[in-house]
């Protein structure tokens, strides 16, 4: 299983608040033999809510997943 560490979130405003994040994360699998970092764009609806460390992360390891792992068309 891969371990997901949130490494930074980057917040940008707008006169109505948050407008969009950007949730840097570090990951790798149990042995070591897989490293994946970047980042998952979030806007505020995504955002809201999920403010702290373990919600964060959950939502960044479901839209991971939906990353690798496209519906096919």
């Amino acid at each position: 299983m891969l371990e997901i560490q949130i490494t930074a979130t980057n917040i940008r405003y707008t006169d109505d608040g948050v407008s969009t994040v950007n949730v840097q994360f570090q990951s790798k699998d149990s042995e070591g033999a897989i490293n994946l970092n970047g980042y998952i764009p979030l806007n505020a609806e995504e955002y809201q809510g999920n403010e702290a460390l373990s919600a964060l992360t959950k939502v960044v390891r479901t839209k991971l997943i939906n990353r690798l792992q496209p519906q096919a068309e």
